[in-house]
């Protein structure tokens, strides 16, 4: 799978792996799923409660085209990038330098979706062959793409892995300054084992008895242990 390389400010090279098309086709047919069941279910309430929505052009539009059309942008605006068919992958939507898009960017890749979609012969397949991100032509104007999530998390982490060497770096957990090196090391080691490997969980236990910190609420065990090992050696570079 092709890897999106990028440079930080920092001048530290970090990579994104790109959802692949199989995936993305996949995750689109989960969402027209939804999409049509949901449709489907509100013409069968109102039929069977005796009021149509389909005799009535306003009704029609407002309790079932209305949110089908709007299911994807708002998706992706209220749920960090992701549709249900997206979530269910484990893909995201990002900004192509790894930040996260703005409401204008999720609006101008969801109407180029026109072109893009079905609707002109799948014109977006052809632009994600033709290019190593994988972007469709609503990606390369809202400059955006689609990755992988485990990519993503990883990728964030690398975003700020140096900016302990600025001078306004404030450590997360000051605990980290009473590891020793080869308790760092083991957790450098570590957390470049594969998402969800069970050594990551249990080795973030025992940094936290250890230690006797609670990790933040958006820190999961992985990111967790960046940060423990960030922080440390913030605190080596002080001592030097």
């Amino acid at each position: 799978m092709a890897n999106s390389g990028i440079i930080t400010g920092q001048y530290v090279r970090i990579s994104q792996t790109p959802a692949s098309i199989g995936d993305r086709i996949l995750a689109q047919a989960i969402d027209w799923i939804i999409e049509i069941s949901y449709a489907v279910a509100i013409n069968w309430m109102a039929t069977t409660s005796g009021l149509s929505v389909f005799n009535n052009a306003g009704g029609y539009f407002f309790t079932i085209l209305l949110p089908v059309l709007c299911y994807c942008p708002l998706c992706e605006i209220f749920n960090n990038g992701q549709t249900i068919g997206k979530r269910l992958l484990k893909m995201q939507v990002v900004k192509a330098d790894g930040s996260q898009p703005g409401i204008g960017a999720y609006l101008l890749r969801w109407l180029l979706f026109i072109v893009d979609g079905p609707t002109m012969m799948g014109a977006g397949v052809l632009v994600m062959l033709l290019n190593d991100r994988r972007q469709r032509l609503g990606d390369l104007a809202a400059g955006t793409m689609v990755i992988k999530l485990q990519s993503y998390h990883r990728m964030k982490v690398s975003l700020d892995e140096y900016s302990y060497l600025s001078n306004n770096y404030r450590p997360t957990y000051p605990q980290a300054s009473d590891l020793s090196l080869e308790q760092a090391e083991l957790i450098n080691q570590t957390i470049q084992l594969p998402d969800g490997d069970p050594r990551i969980q249990a080795l973030a236990a025992k940094v936290k008895q250890a230690l006797g910190v609670e990790a933040r609420a958006n820190h999961d065990d992985s990111l967790f242990l960046y940060v423990i090992a960030r922080d440390y050696r913030y605190y080596a570079l002080e001592e030097i």
